[in-house]
């Protein structure tokens, strides 16, 4: 069966991309899945995260960078499409990206974190473009918007917060709140699980996303859904 392909998109840098993408894929690898990370971006982010794994404990997924595949990175891709069960792609932060482009031809879920305030807002607009255009060429192509380091709420997050049911884009019920274990783990190669009980509530709500995850790519798209998508972009 091929793999299950994860776009991990945004416009904006700064969302958290590659903490949802090491931290999701890492604890899908954790349960014994066939996982791998590509690196999208120049920046080599997830690749550098993977490389701080100490000697003797690396981290759980496979991870490397095709960046410099362009506009052609979906060809590559799907060269493994067989020898894993879920491919996460960590792409630059561009909605207009070719990479991001080409990543959404072959995706089965693009994937937004998306941290409530009002840049980020602006920058998830663009980005749920580029997914609906993408949707004319891939139809199967869903999406899900992941609020992510979520703070204490704020007028201001509340404020963003009740604009969310007027964006069209499916919200996770899962949240990723701003925790320091996330960026720790960074220095360690690892996911949160490797700090054990002091990030329970970080590991806890890891957990929850990707079971979360999971449950979204299993359920079947049917067809009503695909021809509304068709006859939404003419």
């Amino acid at each position: 069966m091929a793999a299950k392909i994860i776009a991990v998109v945004n416009q904006k840098g700064g969302s958290g991309k590659t903490t949802v993408t090491m931290q999701s894929a890492g604890t899908l690898a954790l349960r014994k899945k066939k996982v791998l990370i590509i690196d999208g971006d120049d920046q080599n982010s997830a690749v550098e995260w993977a490389s701080m794994a100490p000697e003797g404990m690396p981290f759980p997924a496979r991870v490397f960078n095709l960046a410099a595949a362009g506009r052609k990175i979906h060809q590559e891709i799907k060269k493994y499409y067989d020898d894993y069960e879920y491919i996460f792609v960590d792409c630059p932060p561009a909605a207009d990206s070719p990479i991001s482009k080409s990543v959404l031809l072959v995706a089965d879920l693009a994937l937004v974190p998306f941290i409530p305030d009002g840049l980020n807002m602006s920058a998830a607009v663009r980005i749920r473009d580029t997914i609906e255009d993408a949707q004319v060429m891939n139809p199967n192509l869903r999406s899900l918007l992941l609020l992510n380091r979520v703070e204490a709420k704020t007028n201001l997050t509340n404020e963003v917060l009740d604009l969310l049911p007027d964006f069209n884009m499916p919200q996770a019920k899962t949240k990723l709140h701003k925790r320091t274990y996330y960026p720790e783990t960074f220095l360690t190669g690892s996911t949160v699980h490797s700090l054990r009980s002091k990030a329970k509530d970080a590991i806890d709500e890891v957990e929850s996303f990707t079971d979360e995850l999971l449950a979204f790519l299993d359920k079947p798209l049917v067809y009503s859904q695909i021809k509304e998508k068709e006859e939404a972009h003419g």
